[in-house]
C-alpha cells in the first residue's frame, strides 16, 4: 500500500485515498493515522482476526456511517480512537439482551479494556451511543457537533471513569435530572455550550463536583 511506516512505532495512511484497510501492515504499529480516506468499514469490522498492539487509532475524515464496536476483540490495549468527522449515525457499543434470558446474545463483557478517550465529533449522532458504560477505562468522550437532542438517564450509567464530556453544538433540549449523578470523577470539563437547552440545570449542577469541574452552558436558548 502507499503507507508510510517507521519500521517501529507510527504507521501513517493518511491522504493517501485509500478506501479499505490495507492487509499488507504490520499488526505491531503503536500509532495508526488512517485520516482523510475513503473508508467505509471500520478495522475491526471486516473480519480481521489478528490481534493489533495498536494504542492510537485515528479513523477521522472517512466515509463511515455505521459502526459497531462489539467486534473490537482484536485492539486489547487501545487507548485513544478518533472517529471525527464521518458521517455515524448509528454507534453500537452493546448487543441487546432477548426477552427469553438467552445468553448468546447478551452485553460484552470487556470492551475495548484499555479505551481512554472516544471521539466522536462532527458526525450525524442523534443519542448517544448506548452501552458506554462497557468501555470500563473511558475518561474522555468528545461528541460535539453531532444532532444529539436529549440526555437519557442511562446514557452515561456505569461511566465510572468520566473526567471529561464535550456535548457542544448539539441540538439537546433536554437533560435528565439523573444523567449525570454518577458521574463522581468528573472533574475537568462539561461542555453543553451551543445547544437547545431552555431552563436551568439545578439539579444536574448541584450533583457535580463544581470544586475541579469547568461547566459551560453558553448560547443555550434561555
Amino acid at each position: 500500500s502507499e503507507c508510510r511506516w517507521d519500521g517501529q512505532f507510527v504507521l501513517n495512511c493518511s491522504f493517501t485515498g485509500i478506501s479499505t484497510v490495507p492487509e499488507d501492515i504490520s499488526q505491531i504499529a503503536i500509532t495508526a493515522d488512517f485520516s482523510y480516506n475513503n473508508i467505509k468499514t471500520f478495522l475491526c469490522s471486516d473480519g480481521r482476526n489478528e490481534e493489533w498492539m495498536m494504542k492510537h487509532l485515528n479513523m477521522s475524515n472517512n466515509l463511515v456511517s455505521e459502526l459497531t464496536l462489539t467486534t473490537c476483540t482484536n485492539l486489547p490495549i487501545l487507548e485513544t480512537l478518533n472517529l471525527n468527522g464521518n458521517a455515524i449515525h448509528t454507534l453500537t457499543l452493546d448487543m441487546p439482551t432477548p426477552a427469553n434470558g438467552s445468553k448468546k446474545y447478551r452485553t460484552v463483557d470487556r470492551l475495548l479494556p484499555a479505551l481512554k478517550v472516544l471521539s466522536v465529533e462532527r458526525n450525524n449522532l442523534n443519542t448517544v451511543p448506548r452501552g458506554l458504560g462497557l468501555l470500563q477505562s473511558l475518561q474522555t468522550v468528545h461528541m460535539s457537533s453531532n444532532a444529539i437532542q436529549q440526555i437519557d438517564p442511562k446514557d452515561f450509567q456505569n461511566c465510572s471513569q468520566l473526567k471529561d464530556i464535550d456535548l457542544r453544538n448539539n441540538k439537546i433540549t433536554k437533560i435528565h435530572p439523573d444523567a449525570f449523578r454518577d458521574l463522581n470523577k468528573l472533574q475537568v470539563v462539561m461542555d453543553l455550550r451551543e445547544n437547545a437547552l431552555t431552563i436551568p440545570l439545578p439539579q444536574i449542577l448541584i450533583s457535580l463536583n463544581f470544586f475541579q469541574l469547568e461547566v459551560y452552558l453558553s448560547k443555550n436558548a434561555w
